[in-house]
């Protein structure tokens, strides 16, 4: 049976696949072969202008070596992979690929300096953060600063409308939609700039982290200073010293930051499931869309409980990878191989769930006429208000006074403030006060 979105094992390559394609390029087999032929292109480069028998090397031949990553076509991975089901080494197959490529006369005398005095490691523990790095800056990154933003618009836009807060499920202090969205916006926020501030650390050191055979071959060369020169032109952090691999600290901790950012959208997800299930919000109805197989009056709220479906999965993912890799048995063992196969598998269930946010958010209708209801239904609120006023003049145990009027099985109303204001023995001035509070504009800053 082929391969096709409907036959796809993972919904990823099936059902999400259009939402997640663009990820292809980083996280396929095709991209990380691609990655890899650009840091064994990069270093040969690079090799060239520090090593005395290169010093011949074609430099007007630079373009066209670049080229053999930046036109990096299907056909040439499969031909990588053709050369791997010989070889039994996916690395070497990326070596042995660019090799067929020098049978130019002027570049054949350079073909051995191909992965010169490298481990495979070298080149995956580099092309693998150069990926991330690239797909967090192009995709991840934009996605979610259009998400924020998108938040942020509905908080300015909602900003004055008063709503009756709840703790603990109960009736709390009002307080108003947009500062209560605006929470999420500035916990994301937050969480954006720590994320700027984890580098994307590269392994480059040969077989076990100390050059050994680049140093046997050319002692005079520093090459400590060239791999950081080297990491730094690729726009990677090295980290020295090392063992056979990247140790995956920082990997780590970009996966919990993810992870934090993730959760903070499932708290989202949740408080707006919620708010539509209150009548809070009213969803828009598409007229071909189904809500029901069976009810017809139902818009569920699909969208949301979508992506809190798909952030717990990447999260629990992400958790995994995060304790995962930076373990590994002396210099090196195999276990972190395909662990970072499917970095990008959390990544895509991230993205897909931005995406199914995105089209929740812009079904969302406010519904002002329910919250003003509940407001209105809740004048018990405002306890709080007249307890601490009264306290501040001197009166004589306001709390307790104010937990006898509202904590009883009758309805507290308007009417039922107003007269507990009237019989208290306070000044006249300071019941008109207090009975200007009420659950619309006691709302605090």
């Amino acid at each position: 049976m082929p391969l096709t979105p409907l036959t796809a094992i993972s919904p990823i390559d099936g059902r999400y696949f259009r939402s997640v394609q663009t990820l292809s390029q980083y996280f396929s087999e095709y991209g990380l072969i691609r990655y890899r032929i650009q840091i064994e292109i990069e270093y040969l480069i690079a090799l060239s202008a520090i090593i005395p028998e290169m010093m011949d090397f074609p430099v007007h031949k630079l373009n066209d070596l670049r080229r053999i990553y930046k036109e990096f076509s299907e056909a040439d991975a499969e031909e990588v992979k053709q050369i791997e089901a010989e070889t039994n080494h996916d690395v070497k197959a990326v070596e042995y690929f660019i090799k067929k490529r020098f049978d130019d006369p002027l570049l054949e005398p350079f073909r051995e300096y191909i992965h010169f005095g490298l481990t495979s490691q070298d080149i995956n523990n580099t092309a693998i953060p150069l990926l991330i790095s690239d797909f967090m800056s192009r995709e991840y990154q934009p996605q979610l600063t259009s998400l924020i933003s998108r938040i942020s618009q509905m908080s300015k836009q909602w900003q004055d409308v008063p709503m009756l807060a709840y703790t603990h499920g109960q009736p709390a202090s009002p307080t108003r939609m947009g500062k209560e969205l605006m929470v999420f916006v500035s916990r994301l926020e937050k969480q954006m700039k720590l994320l700027k501030t984890i580098p994307f650390s590269a392994k480059f050191g040969g077989a076990t982290g100390n050059f050994n055979a680049h140093h046997v071959a050319y002692p005079e060369i520093d090459w400590n200073k060239f791999a950081d020169e080297f990491c730094k032109h690729l726009g990677l952090s090295r980290s020295i010293p090392t063992t056979q691999i990247e140790h995956y600290d920082n990997l780590a901790a970009l996966f919990d930051n993810l992870k934090r950012i993730n959760t903070i959208f499932i708290d989202f997800s949740r408080d707006i499931w919620q708010y539509i299930s209150m009548n809070y919000f009213r969803m828009k109805i598409a007229d071909n869309e189904v809500g029901s197989s069976a009810m017809p009056h139902k818009v569920n709220p699909i969208d949301f409980e979508n992506a809190e479906g798909n952030l717990g999965f990447a999260n629990a993912i992400f958790d995994f990878m995060s304790s995962k890799l930076p373990v590994s048995r002396l210099q090196r063992d195999l276990t972190d191989s395909t662990v970072l196969r499917n970095i990008g598998v959390p990544l895509a269930h991230s993205i897909i769930a931005f995406k199914s946010l995105e089209r929740g958010i812009r079904k969302l209708e406010i519904n002002e006429e329910k919250i003003r209801e509940d407001l209105d239904d809740n004048w018990a609120v405002i306890a709080e208000a007249i307890q601490t006023i009264l306290r501040k003049e001197g009166f004589t145990n306001p709390y307790e006074t104010l937990k006898a009027l509202t904590r009883t099985n009758e309805k507290i109303t308007r009417e039922t403030i107003h007269n507990f204001i009237d019989s208290l023995d306070i000044k006249p001035g300071l019941k008109t006060r207090l009975k200007q509070i009420t659950p619309f504009n006691y709302t605090g800053v």
